[in-house]
């Protein structure tokens, strides 16, 4: 076996015992956990089971009230996390390879520019990943297992999506296969236990930065045994929005069911008490990691990110499960941190996205975030409570569909590409469900815009503030200027890239409108966005 074979095969306590040393002079800077959980929504009280995660992190630093996605899916959201970026930058669009989610192209162009990456070479930080990390990784024909993204010093990347048991982890580049036994294969647990040996055995002269990424709470919504009669008299939240029909919608909400069948509800309301039960295994992962942080005495020096890919739905619209879609349900996700120099207790009201993770981080690092091609902006001004900010007012949502020219065999009678059906024939995607909206908040307005990509070119409006579950679309009686002001600032957020993406919005006192510009091959982006990069 050669010498690098012999590394990648060595458990992780020896990869960490041998583990260069940097200068001592690094070990004061601050070190960064980032937990991500899988498809965890905030509207829907997706919150409510982590109770020893709200007292560890959000009642010791500051909850983001506003913190969203820009694209409600699990592959271009952790490519937005990683690079910090817009999915039209990053190009990674859906969950599949074809959509360049862990694609050789991704490879080449994306990931030796993450933040990660530069986080180990340019800031001297040991750098450790555990978990899912993007829905294809692991695919053969984007290299296996063996293929270990540059950035990482420590690496344990479940191949392809979330599962709990049965399942393969690439360990440094080599294949290790894990069972159904839950005492050594429950995957949330083995989590816990890999950060737990990192932080016991890296190295003590140099900052660290931790990624852990459960498979908790994506399906199969597998518990631990000790939780499976958990919340059994939980049911979905039955809001204005559940179980109504989406009039004045896109087709794709108009094609479901209303009202829904017995069986899809309870479906759904069996889903959804399962994924609280998943969620307390993070919510132990949480209590381990804190308490293993403040026996080494590092907890004071450490920042603690937690926030979710994307939000769910279950049973607004008719839409049995899923994301994917334009509504706060799905790109709305909570967002905790507590570090250095945040106050506990703290609530923040500003507009803030996963594409400023990336920057953030890096600041906290001390690197130079002008060198860097993010579309983000850095959180720490808000996590240290800086006075007069100068901050955002809108940011971008865009998706392009997965589906495929055929139609699905449970469902021939809606046509070809409609894709995620269920039994009774509500379908949660389709090759045509491509969009791209502007979420607009300011001190006047709490607004949606989205225009589709099909041959309607239909469009969605949202007033927020007198319809915070976005049941009417009011795109036939808003304002007109309102109306032409936002086409035209989607038009910019869609071609916008690094610093253009942080111009200011419609509400903001600088904007500028150019009415001349304001239908220019109205229809046509998400078409030329289609076809050069996929």
């Amino acid at each position: 076996m050669s010498p690098a074979a012999l590394l990648r095969a060595l458990p992780l306590a020896a990869l960490l015992l041998l583990s260069p040393v940097r200068a001592v002079r690094q070990a004061r800077r601050p070190n960064v956990v980032l937990i991500l959980t899988d498809d965890q929504d905030v509207c829907l009280g997706g919150m409510t089971p982590l109770k020893k995660t709200n007292t560890l992190i959000a009642q010791m630093g500051v909850t983001f009230v506003n913190a969203y996605v820009p694209s409600a899916l699990c592959c271009p959201s952790r490519a937005s996390i990683l690079t910090g970026k817009y999915p039209h930058n990053h190009h990674v669009v859906n969950n599949t390879l074809e959509g360049n989610c862990s694609s050789k192209l991704w490879q080449k162009i994306q990931e030796p520019y993450t933040f990660p990456a530069l986080l180990k070479a340019v800031c001297g930080y040991q750098t450790f990943f555990a978990g899912k990390y993007l829905n294809e990784y692991g695919a053969e024909d984007a290299g296996g297992v063996g293929h270990v993204p540059p950035g990482w010093s420590f690496w344990y990347a479940l191949e392809k999506n979330s599962k709990y048991y049965n399942y393969t982890l690439s360990v440094n580049g080599k294949a290790r296969r894990h069972g159904e036994n839950y005492s050594v294969d429950y995957l949330t647990d083995v989590l816990a236990n890999m950060s737990l040996d990192f932080l016991e055995y890296k190295s003590n002269f140099e900052p660290f930065f931790m990624m852990i990424a459960t498979p908790a709470p994506h399906s199969p919504w597998t518990p631990a045994p000790q939780y499976t009669k958990s919340f059994q008299n939980v049911s979905a939240p039955r809001n204005s929005n559940f179980n109504i029909h989406g009039k004045n919608k896109h087709w794709l909400i108009r094609q479901a069911k209303t009202p829904m069948s017995n069986s899809s509800i309870q479906f759904l309301d069996d889903a959804y008490r399962k994924r609280w039960q998943t969620l307390l295994s993070v919510d132990d992962l949480i209590e381990k990691l804190v308490k293993k942080l403040e026996v080494n005495g590092e907890l004071d020096n450490t920042y603690i990110f937690y926030t979710s890919d994307n939000g769910f739905h279950t049973g607004q619209f008719s839409l049995p499960i899923d994301k994917r879609q334009l509504y706060e349900f799905d790109i709305k996700v909570p967002l905790l941190v507590r570090g250095p120099g945040i106050k506990p207790n703290q609530t923040n009201k500003m507009l803030v996205a996963n594409i400023d993770l990336g920057p953030t981080i890096l600041d906290i690092a001390g690197y130079d975030l002008n060198k860097t091609q993010m579309d983000g902006m850095s959180l720490l001004p808000l996590l240290r409570g800086d006075k007069n900010v100068t901050w955002r007012s809108d940011f971008l949502v865009e998706y392009q569909g997965e589906g495929y020219n055929g139609s699905d065999p449970t469902c021939p009678g809606l046509g070809p590409g409609v894709t995620h059906c269920f039994p009774d024939c509500v379908c949660e995607d389709s090759y045509n469900n491509t969009y791209a909206c502007v979420r607009t908040l300011s001190a006047s307005w709490d607004l949606q815009y989205c225009e589709f990509d099909d041959r309607e070119v239909f469009v969605e409006v949202y007033n927020l503030t007198a319809d915070p579950h976005q049941i009417n679309n009011i795109a036939k009686t808003i304002d007109q200027e309102i109306l032409e002001k936002m086409n035209y600032r989607l038009m910019m957020l869609q071609s916008c890239s690094g610093a253009t993406c942080r111009t200011p919005g419609v509400f903001d006192p600088g904007y500028r409108f150019d009415p001349r510009l304001m239908f220019s091959n109205h229809g046509l982006r998400a078409r030329r966005f289609s076809a050069q990069f996929l």
